[in-house]
């Protein structure tokens, strides 16, 4: 019987032009912003919000209808609210700066470099900010964005469609981004169809060539050499991308159930999160370079983690030396790679699912159906809670962050700029120091600390992995 797995509700997240962009609501974007025909950006309402439970059988293209979600807010007039607002940045602590609000659809993906801020859509559309005003925009011709990753004057958007595609900033017309490829890419596709063993069986009586994902790509990450693209899907496999060539280099087999979460460390190793309830740690022995043309071979080194509970989303700290991970349950249990991983405890922040996670010098950020963002602060193998971001209304689906260099050069501070979407169709602004309190936050009552010695409901399988003695039924 097929086990029920993580289904990605829909991000309604809306963002706004900036003031002055349009004047009227029939007024579209320059063309400039919009080359190739690809590149026209408009706003749809048309949705498709995914089932949250796993069918094998069940296409990449079908789910429940949009009425069906709670969040469903597509009643509202798009001009029926600002669509841009900005509050006091005076704060010295935690502050909600601003709120993006564009209705064109649900947004499932946020990617931020430098002034910049990507935003995708299940309207296909990507659109681009630039110190919070909107910038430009471009157009797939098919499949919603579910992720976007930035590597230099290149743009990778995974896609629902199952593809990932290639998008190039033009550097004498930074607002212009023309279309570079698809991966896998068409010469690779009908080279590799001639041959019978490059087709495996993806579902109950349907083949697919290996190379391909044949359902929704849910996350993206980059090598730690940015060498190699990782891709996660529901099909329930990783693949390894080489970006110099657009060659894919292994499909891994990785999990039971749908591949929610993917990220990669240093000296060549790979977590994976699945719907399964497991978190995997993979080790590659190949190290690519730019001119290899040895496949790439990954192999478990371990299990982390046992649960009934869906894991939702995994991190790295910014030294890559502790992992985290997000459940279905509202927890947070985390690894600490001084000690080759072992188990360092549960954070407690959460009441509900855990459906985003960040991280940026000594702060983790938590994004949660209970429509809250926890920050943590983490000093040693101690976590703190030090606030609660609030505003949004709905569940927070996607995070973003980026360092406040303005910040720093005219406070000498360190302050991070945290990017949040959410089901209710915004995407909000936040001012963060490194330590808590401030405007906009709310200090928790059962503030805790947590370290490897504290609050951990764990208790150590066979095999080296941590197997939870919390159950829990509902698989996000």
């Amino acid at each position: 019987m097929a086990k029920r797995g993580e289904r990605e509700e829909a991000t309604g997240v809306s963002r706004p032009p900036a003031a002055g962009t349009y004047s009227d609501q029939r007024r579209m974007p320059s063309a400039d912003c919009l080359p190739d025909n690809e590149l026209a950006v408009q706003a749809n309402t048309a949705t498709t919000p995914m089932s949250p439970y796993y069918d094998p059988g069940r296409l990449s293209g079908e789910g429940s209808p949009l009425t069906m979600s709670p969040w469903n807010q597509t009643a509202n007039s798009r001009f029926s609210k600002e669509l841009w607002s900005r509050t006091d940045e005076s704060t010295s602590q935690n502050a909600l700066i601003g709120s993006l609000v564009r209705e064109e659809g649900h947004i499932y993906s946020l990617a931020a470099t430098g002034n910049l801020l990507y935003t995708g859509s299940e309207s296909k559309n990507i659109r681009v900010w630039k110190n919070l005003q909107e910038f430009c925009g471009f157009k797939s011709n098919s499949g919603l964005v579910k992720a976007i990753i930035i590597s230099g004057n290149k743009i990778f958007t995974g896609h629902q469609d199952g593809k990932i595609r290639v998008w190039k900033v033009n550097p004498k017309a930074p607002s212009v981004h023309k279309r570079a490829g698809t991966l896998p890419t068409l010469k690779d596709i009908l080279k590799s169809s001639i041959k019978p063993s490059n087709y495996i069986e993806v579902r109950k009586n349907r083949s697919a060539l290996w190379i391909k994902h044949s359902d929704a790509i849910s996350a993206l990450s980059l090598s730690h050499c940015k060498t190699l693209l990782y891709s996660a899907s529901w099909d329930r496999s990783i693949k390894v991308w080489r970006i110099s060539d657009k060659r894919c280099m292994e499909s891994i087999p990785a999990h039971e159930d749908t591949v929610n979460s993917v990220v990669c460390g240093v000296d060549g190793l790979v977590f994976s999160g699945s719907a399964d309830g497991t978190v995997k740690m993979w080790k590659r022995e190949t190290p690519p370079t730019a001119r290899s043309t040895k496949c790439t071979k990954h192999n478990m080194a371990q299990t982390l983690l046992k649960q009934e509970s869906a894991v939702t989303a995994l991190t790295l700290d910014a030294s890559f030396s502790t992992l985290y991970c997000g459940s279905s349950d509202g927890l947070i249990n985390f690894w600490d790679g001084n000690k080759n991983f072992a188990h360092g405890g549960v954070l407690k922040g959460h009441k509900l699912a855990v459906l985003c996670l960040a991280a940026a010098g000594t702060l983790v950020f938590s994004g949660s159906a209970d429509k809250m963002i926890c920050v943590w602060k983490k000093e040693g193998t101690i976590h703190t809670c030090v606030s609660m971001l609030t505003g949004h209304e709905g569940p927070v689906k996607c995070m973003a962050v980026e360092e406040d260099r303005e910040a720093a050069a005219r406070r000498g501070e360190t302050r991070w700029v945290l990017y949040s979407g959410s089901l209710d169709k915004s995407v909000k602004v936040w001012s963060v120091a490194d330590v808590g309190g401030g405007k906009n936050q709310v200090q928790q009552p059962y503030q805790r600390k947590f370290s490897d010695s504290d609050s951990v409901p764990f208790a150590a399988a066979t095999d080296g992995s941590y197997s939870s003695s919390c159950r829990s039924s509902n698989r996000k």
